[in-house]
């Protein structure tokens, strides 16, 4: 059937931003800071000679400029889509004082995704309601048209969920698949026909590369997790407690 066969996805995060350099709650249309337009044009050096046939963004502004500047490094880039299916986890609401308490409380985001009615932060998204979301819309993606390779930009929280469902854990895992700024994961998907041949199916997922920054290979620049470089903190150690709400 035509389509079947090896797909290569090419899953990053998007560069860096500075989520305190806004005056408004209006994060969606947050765009990259220097260092993440840095980060962006270091994957763009590295993926120059990737011929991707399709490439996908989650809609926001902040992953539709990294994955421009990728484009803008290719011979011929393929057309960028928007796929809303594909954007961060919604969170709740929550009040910090400080870049440092906002991080604590995002520190322990991840954590017991697998749990019944476990959310993104408190009132946030349910993890499983995300799940079905994000893996939904990734499954369309990648069994629909007649393609190799595909660029996908998105975001930690959605980038974790799909690293689970590839290595097979689900929720469970997804607290330790750290996702540095602008990283590169690389999943091969094998498709094939569906048992009624009207169709595609996923077979299975194969992880080639996980959490690849382009502007530091070998992580000795990146000692601390992706979310204390966001937030600009360091701990000096262990996370701090959870905060009490």
């Amino acid at each position: 059937m035509k389509g079947a066969g090896r797909r290569r996805i090419y899953l990053m995060r998007h560069g860096h931003v500075d989520y305190f350099a806004v005056k408004s709650t209006q994060f969606r249309e947050i765009s990259l800071s220097p260092d993440g337009v840095e980060q962006a044009e270091a994957a763009a050096l590295a993926l120059k000679h990737i011929a991707f046939d399709i490439a996908v963004y989650s809609g926001l502004q902040r992953t539709r400029e990294t994955a421009e500047r990728v484009l803008a490094a290719q011979e011929n880039p393929p057309k960028l889509i928007a796929e809303e299916g594909l954007e961060e986890l919604k969170n709740g609401v929550v009040t910090a004082s400080s870049r440092k308490e906002l991080a604590a409380w995002l520190a322990y985001s991840f954590d017991s995704a697998d749990e019944d009615g476990a959310t993104f932060l408190p009132e946030g998204e349910r993890f499983d309601s995300a799940e079905n979301r994000i893996v939904a819309a990734f499954t369309e993606m990648v069994t629909n048209g007649d393609w190799k390779s595909a660029l996908v930009v998105a975001h930690e929280g959605v980038n974790r969920i799909l690293l689970g469902w590839a290595c097979g854990g689900g929720l469970a895992t997804i607290s330790a698949f750290d996702q540095d700024l602008a990283g590169v994961n690389v999943i091969d998907v094998d498709i094939t026909p569906n048992a009624a041949g009207d169709g595609l199916q996923v077979e299975r997922a194969i992880i080639k590369a996980l959490n690849v920054t382009p502007y530091d290979y070998t992580k000795s620049g990146l000692p601390r997790t992706s979310l204390e470089h966001l937030f600009d903190i360091d701990w000096n150690g262990p996370r701090p407690k959870r905060p009490k709400m």
